[in-house]
């Protein structure tokens, strides 16, 4: 999945509805703790961009309408080369969907970056 359409996707999980029902108490603890961070790093990321701003603020109401604008405006302002808003995102999904998550649901493909590593236990070899 693309870094963009992966926040996008967290995001818009977080904001439902009832997304939370159901989990137990230490597991709805931590998926709200790392909602909250992905919102505010989305938010980080729109910051001083108005149509960003009001993107993400109107995408928690209304996801499908305002995906669209909250894409393009995520992707002019890097947020697929934003590591730590992608892993947010990546933990967020882990959280709701450890199904989708072992059927590489949620896997990452960034193109074009460099020295970018997404998820826990990487090792990076240099040659």
């Amino acid at each position: 999945m693309e870094p963009v359409t992966l926040i996008i996707t967290a995001l818009a999980a977080g904001a439902s509805a009832g997304v939370f029902d159901g989990m137990q108490d230490s597991a709805q603890t931590a998926a709200k703790a790392v909602y909250a961070r992905l919102h505010a790093l989305a938010t980080r990321r729109v910051t001083g961009r108005h149509d960003g701003e009001r993107a993400l603020q109107q995408h928690a109401v209304a996801p499908q309408k305002w995906s669209e604008l909250l894409a393009a405006e995520l992707k002019e302002a890097n947020a697929a080369g934003d590591t730590e808003l992608v892993s947010a995102a990546q933990e967020f999904m882990t959280l709701l969907n450890e199904a989708g998550v072992k059927a590489g649901r949620y896997n990452v493909t960034i193109s074009g970056s460099r020295n970018v590593q997404v998820g826990d236990g990487n090792t990076q070899v240099n040659l």
